[in-house]
């Protein structure tokens, strides 16, 4: 591998895409990230221009690798390593929306001690 190169696990992890290298090996392994739209291997070397596709948490990352590093720096130096394209931030934030919509609101309070047992009786009725 040239110097140009850095394995795509440890270039994860040291963007912060993933919090272990471990973690960063499995996804790789899973398929839930690719290389200019390849699946490949956690010892795939990548390179400066290489288009990522990456899968974390029900939310889909398309960056453009625009630095390599092998350590885990600052989140600054690690949000200097890529570019993610408009179109993906924008579907990021649609995704995001939705599933805030679809989510099932929380109740406003706990139920007091007439309301439980309210619901009581009408849990143990047999009609």
């Amino acid at each position: 591998m040239s110097k140009q190169t850095v394995r795509i696990d440890k270039w994860l992890w040291a963007a912060r895409f993933f919090k272990t290298r471990g973690l960063a090996t499995e996804m790789v392994a899973g398929g839930h990230v690719q290389c200019n739209g390849d699946r490949i291997k956690a010892s795939k070397g990548i390179q400066v221009g290489d288009v990522l596709n990456i899968v974390r948490n029900q939310e889909t990352y398309i960056v453009t690798v625009t630095g390599l590093a092998e350590k885990r720096g600052s989140a600054t130096i690690a949000q200097s390593l890529y570019q993610e394209g408009e179109q993906s931030i924008q579907a990021r934030q649609q995704q995001q929306q939705l599933r805030k919509l679809n989510a099932s609101p929380a109740p406003d309070k706990r139920p007091d001690k007439k309301a439980r047992r309210q619901i009581i009786r009408f849990s143990r009725r047999e009609d």
